[in-house]
């Protein structure tokens, strides 16, 4: 499948690879004036502001929303809510910022949709470097690189996700209860492994990942979206009963722990990537400022709230996903494996975009007798990659946290500031604007720096109890 016909479907695009919408707006520039004349790549119909609104919370609501109570954890009661704050409106102003120089490059170059790479490549044609300019290209290329290691990196929290749920829900059957109030000690049977879990589902997402064309999953992926948010509703009626004293949780945690929440924030709050696809498909794209603003909020709250009540209603004892922390009654079993399930959908979506990047090209390369089959085994090879990883570092918390601190840093707090120095500079930056642009990026780079020299994964610090990796 070429990535023009990618586009063409109807799903959430995550991807900012480089593709120019077929056509023109009417009267040239003065067409691409009035945003209602945006076309969604060659289609007349776009989305509407609900439609926008919804993909982007979708876009921005995953996995690592259950993993911020730990976050909070290791950031301290006080400390991680401000941090999220904080972190929340940088990352919303750097998406801001995105949407502000791919509209400058639509209007200089009098195109009708800038992607993410085609900003940072025009970003640096501008400059005034010369060495910059020659190799603009690169820019492009890095962050088809950065995007690929990000989404690959959500299939392996994928992974990990899913064998510590079903590795619980399995080791806790024989004492399942239909009593959610019970306080009662289940005795967990020892089962396999997580790391076999890992295993035991790769052939499955691999056939999931045989699906190429994502309208077929469309109907999967409503289900499980259905499925998520009822997960969600239950567990939020759960955490917010019986909530203990919290005078006994620190405020701020220590500096070593920080990082770990720092790479998890950012992991959660990483759409970036969503931001300029989304605008370019709407009706009418003079609303997409509003949604923006409107849809970042309701993800912040969300992530706020449920990081705070869920660190307060389990303390010191939150896992890695505030599912882990569930009671073993059927009710909550069956939330587990809800939220797992739209897990396992979402993970053909998140594979989509790194194998639209990397598998095409190399396809070109055979005979059309053997692309069919070189495209399926180029398929089983990078799920089997992440599979793989997963296992390596099988704590969701760390992997988490590493992709967080090493690529969505990048595409969310490092690139954006830059770029609009390297847009705006020529034709002249308050300084104020320049040193606010630089200390995001450095703000970004230090996390990037320390999430990847981060000393849990020089030193273990898990121990195993039963085949399951914990925190000791």
């Amino acid at each position: 499948m070429s990535t023009r016909r990618l586009r063409s479907e109807d799903y959430n695009d995550y991807s900012s690879t480089d593709v120019t919408p077929e056509g023109s707006p009417p009267g040239g520039m003065n067409g691409f004036a009035h945003p209602e004349s945006y076309q969604r790549f060659g289609e007349t119909n776009g989305t509407t502001w609900y439609q926008t609104l919804i993909h982007l919370l979708k876009g921005n609501i995953g996995s690592g929303l259950l993993g911020l109570p730990l976050a909070v954890k290791n950031a301290g009661i006080l400390l991680g809510p401000v941090s999220l704050l904080v972190m929340g409106v940088v990352a919303v102003h750097c998406m801001g910022i995105l949407v502000r120089c791919a509209h400058h490059f639509c209007n200089r170059l009098q195109k009708q949709f800038v992607d993410y790479g085609g900003a940072v490549m025009y970003g640096l044609e501008s400059t005034p470097s010369a060495w910059l300019r020659t190799h603009a290209v690169w820019g492009r290329r890095v962050v088809g690189l950065f995007l690929i290691i990000t989404q690959l990196g959500f299939c392996c929290v994928y992974f990990v996700f899913l064998a510590d749920n079903l590795k619980q829900v399995i080791s806790a059957a024989n004492g399942t209860t239909n009593d959610c109030n019970s306080n009662r000690t289940v005795t967990m049977t020892p089962t396999m492994d997580s790391r076999l879990f890992m295993l035991s589902l790769l052939p499955f997402v691999v056939l999931l990942t045989f699906i190429q064309n994502l309208k077929v999953l469309s109907v999967f992926s409503m289900l499980a979206n259905v499925a998520m948010l009822c997960s969600l509703i239950m567990i939020y009626q759960y955490i917010v009963r019986d909530i203990p004293d919290p005078s006994d949780l620190p405020l701020a945690a220590t500096f070593k722990t920080y990082p770990l929440f720092f790479g998890t924030a950012i992991f959660a709050f990483e759409g970036i990537g969503v931001v300029l696809p989304l605008e370019n498909k709407m009706k009418n794209p003079r609303q997409f400022p509003v949604i923006l603003y409107v849809g970042m909020t309701i993800v912040t709250i969300l992530y706020i709230s449920l990081s705070v009540l869920g660190y307060l209603r389990f303390g010191a004892n939150i896992q890695a996903s505030v599912t882990l922390n569930l009671p073993n009654c059927w009710l909550y079993q069956a939330v587990k494996l809800l939220f797992s399930f739209g897990i396992f959908i979402t993970y053909a979506v998140q594979f989509y975009v790194p194998a639209e990047i990397i598998i095409p090209p190399l396809v070109a390369r055979v005979s059309e007798r053997w692309g069919c089959l070189v495209n399926l085994l180029l398929r089983v090879a990078l799920v089997s990659v992440t599979c793989v990883l997963a296992i390596l570092i099988p704590r969701l918390d760390i992997v988490i946290s590493l992709v967080g601190s090493i690529s969505s840093s990048a595409l969310a707090l490092i690139f954006p500031p830059l770029l609009e120095i390297a847009t705006y500079y020529a034709e002249g930056m308050h300084p104020l604007v320049i040193a606010k642009d630089i200390a995001i990026s450095l703000f970004g780079f230090l996390g990037f720096v320390v999430g990847t020299v981060l000393l849990e994964l020089a030193a273990p610090a898990t121990a195993i109890v039963n085949g399951t990796s914990a925190m000791v």
